[in-house]
């Protein structure tokens, strides 16, 4: 039996963690092309950081108070996030197949507001409207999708935003066999789902990370590792391609390092971006660009095609998991901090209390922020 109300973490303004707020709230209706789904895992990112902290600055101001899609935003408060979103469906509207009821799913949680795959008008489920970190939620009944896999709904919950942003990331970028891709940031979610994404279309990943969790990611298949630390990048890059040229860098860093990043493609070499944790205003020369006939790509998402390469990766086994850690929704605000510390290598889950289950004896969840990852 459906409850009326339902614990959740509702976002009630741009500021810091007293923004979320834990606490009960009605169960969502369901539209008539809905389905309600009682959620049983729903992961963490980087952009609920940034929504919460309005941290998207504006066209004129980049330290101005901005949400997602700045001057476009369907953010409302208060707002339920959480776009990696698996569970069951145990209510469907009256457009939807009541055969539907008890299926496992995965939610594309990407609003594409279009019949084609243009992502020139695209919203996400956490942001437009309520998301997973709930114990219910409502999303369009296409955006659900049945996922046949031996994984657990918490290591599905690692997969939506992180493989489907790397995923589309690679494909403007248009890596091919072959090519070597430098990856920053690649411990975290969408980095460590890049280095596996790199592998299924036959390219080399090498990995740019902090000190540390070079074995990580060396075990989840990375040609070969740079420190984030290094005193001497060229030189260091140099080490690792071994005598290779740079065809691609997947940058979810910016900051400081954009333009060497910049400087160590080949002639005719792309970028691509998708992420800004190490800061978002960035120096380019222009001249490297040009003269070096460069391609630069910005990415956000991705489309319903990339999704669906994705779920057939992740049925196939093709890519795989790295769930770092999993914590109870009520403890949401001590999950989001481990988060934001950044010590660990892969994704991090809540659960709603009642479905969560306290992790085996010996994996501790603060030795699994830590570093210790399962792929």
């Amino acid at each position: 039996m459906i409850p009326e109300t339902m614990k959740a973490v509702a976002l009630i303004g741009h500021g810091g963690s007293d923004k979320l707020v834990y606490g009960d709230v009605p169960v969502p209706s369901v539209g008539p092309d809905e389905v309600l789904i009682e959620v049983t895992a729903c992961g963490l990112n980087n952009t609920d950081v940034w929504v919460r902290e309005g941290a998207y600055g504006t066209d004129d101001d980049p330290e101005a108070v901005s949400t997602w899609r700045r001057g476009r935003s369907t953010l409302t408060f208060p707002r339920v996030q959480g776009a990696d979103i698996v569970g069951r469906i145990v209510a469907v509207g009256n457009d939807v197949p009541a055969d539907r009821v008890g299926a496992r799913v995965i939610v594309d949680a990407s609003i594409y507001n279009r019949d084609d795959d243009s992502l020139a008008d695209i919203d996400y489920i956490g942001h437009g409207r309520d998301g997973g970190f709930a114990e219910y939620v409502a999303v369009p009944s296409a955006n659900a999708h049945v996922v046949d896999s031996p994984y657990s709904d918490a290591e599905l919950a690692t997969f939506w935003c992180a493989y489907h942003t790397g995923e589309q990331m690679l494909e403007r970028a248009d890596v091919r066999l072959g090519e070597t891709v430098l990856i920053t940031g690649a411990s975290g979610g969408v980095g460590s789902g890049l280095i596996q994404l790199t592998r299924a279309r036959g390219a080399i990943p090498f990995a740019m990370v902090s000190r540390g969790k070079e074995q990580a990611v060396l075990n989840l298949g990375a040609e070969g590792v740079i420190l984030r630390e290094t005193e001497d990048f060229a030189a260091d890059l140099r080490g690792i391609l071994q005598g290779r040229p740079l065809d691609v860098v997947a940058d979810l860093v910016g900051g400081a390092m954009f333009p060497k990043l910049l400087n160590a493609l080949r002639p005719e070499g792309r970028y691509t971006t998708a992420g800004a944790i190490g800061g978002p205003v960035v120096q380019l020369d222009l001249r490297t660009m040009y003269l070096k006939q460069l391609q630069l790509h910005g990415s956000s998402q991705g489309t319903r095609a990339a999704f669906a390469r994705v779920l057939d990766y992740i049925r196939s086994g093709t890519i795989k998991p790295v769930l770092a850690a999993t914590f109870p929704l009520s403890q949401f605000h001590h999950a989001q901090k481990q988060f934001m510390a950044k010590g660990f290598v892969g994704n991090i889950v809540v659960i709603p209390d009642r479905h969560f289950v306290e992790p085996a004896r010996g994996m501790s969840l603060d030795r699994s922020v830590l570093g210790c990852c399962r792929a």
